[in-house]
């Protein structure tokens, strides 16, 4: 096999695992009954593959291969350690009786597995970083990015998660409903960074994976089924269904990002601009029935819906926006919405107001992250300090992980020197 056969297969590898590589540890969870079991048996499998692929072929349902060899590790394990009990006889009998190829994992498991990740025994940072971890098939690189800490944190983080579901005994189902209340906030921040990471990878060559963003939406839509007073719960759908209503207007023909003021608003999914404004016109009705202000997940989704309303940049209502981000700081604290606060700011009254809110951001609070530089450099070329915003947006260049966003930067740097 020659070098460029294998870094065929071992790209093909990659892919299952980034589109089943989560159902196959969701489908090993709810054999064994052990999260971090699951997820570390499937990385074995998946080691299996990097190493018998080359020489075999690509199976032809790869993740059922993955699934039967992963079953098989956990029999292995089993046997060395003496306990041949139910599990493993069960566990034996089915893989008598089924195909390799057979591949039908149960809808809900990732489901399972996300409110299995997102156990009151865990921390909150814990239950989302781990979630992501086994949910998404992110590495932790990813991860450490999305948190904006150092990758040894991340690992660190990630395995004393598993070890804290393993000596809990966590069973791997969805909880009564009783139990959804502590769990559902761990819960929705998990589906909604499923669905950011889809929206705009943080590494790689594509700006949007949209695997990821349709996974989050399914599980948005199983969570509020099971939740239908929770509006929150409403109001994330909502939000997820608005925001991927853009997709296809926000790359082009060459996979190259569109910024949202250039967008073919033609191209834009009304019918999912349909389902997320009735999903948010749900959600308030729950807060108001309950005498609650918008959460966060509904301010985000009102400000994604007065876009969507616009026929345009200009005919956008960047007050109402300014105001429902300005709220939304209010309730987060997050340096992010600060940052896009600053930007309707700057819709609204001018960049000379929004450099003064960029200016007032602590720039430890967003180390590592393009975010700051890119949207100070905007500013400061809006108000023609050329050579100071050549300055931030080169270093935000520097600073992006993905190959799209800093194609982007790169061209606002050239135009800044013609």
């Amino acid at each position: 096999m020659t070098a460029a056969d294998e870094t065929s297969i071992r790209r093909t590898v990659e892919a299952v695992w980034r589109i089943d590589g989560p159902r196959v540890t969701a489908a090993i969870a709810r054999v064994v009954g052990d999260v971090g079991l699951a997820e570390e048996l499937t990385q074995d499998a998946l080691g299996d593959a990097l190493e018998q692929w080359p020489r075999a072929g690509v199976p032809r349902t790869p993740a059922a291969w993955l699934t039967a060899v992963a079953k098989r590790k956990a029999i292995d394990g089993w046997r060395r350690r003496e306990l041949q009990d139910d599990r493993y006889r069960a566990i034996a009998r089915d893989l008598e009786t089924t195909a390799e190829d057979e591949w039908e994992p149960i809808e809900d498991d990732l489901l399972k597995l996300v409110f299995a990740a997102c156990h009151p025994a865990l921390a909150r940072e814990a239950q989302v970083a781990l979630t992501l971890r086994v949910v998404t098939g992110l590495t932790s690189e990813e991860i450490a990015r999305l948190f904006l800490v150092p990758v040894p944190t991340m690992q660190a983080r990630i395995t004393r998660a598993k070890r804290a579901l393993t000596a809990a005994r966590v069973p791997f189902e969805v909880p009564e409903p009783a139990e959804w209340e502590p769990r559902l906030r761990g819960v929705l921040a998990v589906i909604y960074l499923v669905f950011t990471e889809g929206y705009a990878a943080t590494t790689g060559d594509a700006l949007i994976r949209g695997e990821l963003s349709d996974n989050a939406i399914r599980l948005g839509r199983i969570t509020a089924t099971l939740l239908p007073r929770e509006a929150e719960a409403h109001a994330l759908l909502a939000l997820m269904e608005l925001q991927k209503s853009r997709f296809a207007a926000r790359v082009d023909a060459d996979g190259n990002a569109v910024l949202l003021e250039d967008q073919d608003r033609r191209r834009w999914d009304r019918g999912q601009i349909a389902r997320g404004l009735a999903a948010l016109s749900r959600a308030d009705e729950l807060a108001r029935a309950r005498r609650r202000s918008r959460g966060p997940y509904a301010l985000q989704a009102a400000i994604a819906a007065c876009h969507a309303r616009a026929r345009s940049a200009d005919d956008t209502d960047w007050d109402e926006i300014v105001t429902l981000y300005t709220a939304l700081e209010s309730i987060t604290r997050n340096p992010v919405v600060t940052l896009n606060r600053a930007v309707a700011v700057s819709m609204s009254s001018g960049p000379g107001d929004a450099l003064r809110v960029v200016d007032g951001i602590d720039d430890a609070q967003l180390k590592g992250s393009h975010l700051l530089p890119s949207v100070r450099g905007e500013l400061l070329a809006r108000l023609g300090r050329t050579d100071e915003a050549r300055v931030e947006l080169e270093r935000a260049a520097e600073l992006a992980t993905n190959t799209r966003v800093r194609a982007v930067l790169v061209g606002k740097v050239t135009r800044l020197r013609v």
